[in-house]
């Protein structure tokens, strides 16, 4: 079973439109989860993930235009899923000497 991660993540890497990618990645979700609500989903706004990271509101564009970090545009805006920015940390981590 898909998560909404998987979704974006899949959307992402094949290059979808970005009017498209909302609109998919809802049907992904609500197709494949439908015991989960949609509205379940926290999503963030780049200033918010820039808080969280500790990065600037640059770097967070960087990191979703690069595909690095999943994102649904919604109108000229991005959201990135919050999950995605604890994977994306957690997966990131590196222990030093």
């Amino acid at each position: 079973m898909a998560t909404i991660l998987q979704c974006v993540r899949q959307l992402l890497l094949t290059g979808g439109e970005a009017g498209a990618v909302v609109e998919q990645e809802v049907r992904c979700e609500m197709s494949t989860t439908p015991d989960r609500a949609f509205s379940e989903v926290r999503f963030l706004t780049v200033a918010e993930v820039a808080a969280v990271m500790r990065v600037s509101k640059m770097t967070v564009y960087r990191l979703v235009h690069g595909g690095e970090l999943p994102a649904v545009r919604v109108g000229r805006s991005f959201r990135v899923p919050e999950q995605a920015v604890h994977d994306y940390l957690r997966d990131s981590f590196v222990e030093t000497a």
